[in-house]
């Protein structure tokens, strides 16, 4: 898509407040490291709403995230900011596709510091373009009931909520379309 960045599955985009340029591409088995730098780097909040409760073993779970990517119906994508030559990571979203059920299930997160800026909704746009490229006609998640900012953010994007969720979470689902 990009010279620059190859691998970006959209155009990379300038964020508010960010000195570079911030490339949405696909996980690969080189960047476990770095993802789990990046788990390990987010707010005990933003960790807990991310993993619905507290993970201690960021490794592990960058290495699983990775790992389930390997299959065509699953992947990862990370948001990369590009500054003076050094990528970082500040977002991921991690999308599973469930043939028995028929849809795709997602969990995404983004750094504190880049938060509300556009990025989450970006990263979700890239998701869906995906698993509609890869003919998937129905994506969905679930959150706690108390995590309003992936609420408002799934809400912005298009999801509804199906009021299959139960007293602690509410499920959302979209479906997608050319």
């Amino acid at each position: 898509m990009s010279q620059l960045f190859p691998g970006a599955v959209v155009e990379p985009v300038e964020l508010a407040d960010a000195k570079g340029m911030v490339c949405i591409r696909t996980a690969s088995a080189s960047d476990v490291a770095n993802l789990s730098v990046y788990f390990t780097s987010l707010s005990t909040t933003s960790r807990n709403k991310r993993f619905s409760g507290a993970r201690s073993d960021p490794g592990v779970v960058a290495a699983e995230c990775i790992a389930r990517s390997i299959d065509l119906d699953n992947f990862t994508l990370l948001a990369e900011l590009r500054e003076e030559g050094q990528g970082r990571i500040i977002g991921e979203a991690l999308y599973a596709y469930d043939a028995r059920a028929r849809h795709g299930e997602f969990a995404i997160s983004i750094a504190d510091a880049f938060q509300r800026k556009g990025l989450g909704l970006q990263m979700m746009t890239a998701m869906e373009t995906r698993a509609i490229d890869l003919g998937h006609e129905m994506i969905a998640a679930e959150t706690a009931r108390t995590n309003a900012e992936m609420r408002g953010l799934a809400k912005k994007a298009g999801f509804n909520d199906t009021g299959l969720g139960d007293w602690q979470s509410v499920h959302l689902a979209k479906r997608l379309s050319r």
